[in-house]
């Protein structure tokens, strides 16, 4: 099983977890670390470029990636949001591929196939994953997005905005 065998978004979402038992739970730890405080001057958000379902596992290497290299800032001066939720169920309808497993498999009879993992559908222009850092760690909020965007299956962009401080 591949990652890229489930990037392309092809039919109608399957979420219902009704008719499929066993499906895993997202393997993304926590969608939200860090401090959230009121007085960050930036908001970095990594967006995407393309339409494409993400795999829970690579959202979750991912939000690693970023939450490593924001370590050096310190765990008070940012916060870092998981925006998207992998909640589309992926199948896989197993074959047997090694000799003498024609008397073993049954082809495409009752093909449903069972539930391998989740995924999250984006299309372009969605927010996956949203950073707020003070201005002296800009550059370094910058750098953890660019290593979270290499861990994702479809090219991505990076804004920067920034926040209005709150009036006293």
């Amino acid at each position: 099983m591949h990652g890229k065998n489930y990037r392309e978004i092809k039919g109608m979402a399957y979420t219902s977890k009704t008719f499929a038992p066993g499906a895993p739970n997202p393997k993304v730890a926590r969608f939200s670390t860090g401090k959230a405080r009121p007085d960050y001057d930036f908001l970095v958000t990594l967006v995407s470029d393309g339409r494409v379902q993400i795999r829970h596992n690579a959202l979750e290497a991912a939000r690693v990636a970023a939450n490593k290299t924001l370590a050096l800032v310190g765990e008070e001066n940012y916060h870092l949001i998981v925006k998207t939720y992998p909640h589309i169920i992926l199948r896989e309808n197993k074959m047997i591929a090694t000799a003498g497993a024609d008397r073993l498999q049954e082809g495409m009879r009752k093909a449903f196939g069972k539930p391998i993992g989740l995924a999250a559908r984006v299309h372009q222009g969605d927010t996956i994953l949203e950073l707020g850092i003070k201005a002296e760690n800009l550059e370094k909020g910058k750098k953890a997005m660019w290593a979270a965007s290499t861990k994702l299956p479809m090219k991505t962009h990076t804004e920067v905005k920034q926040l209005q401080k709150p009036m006293n």
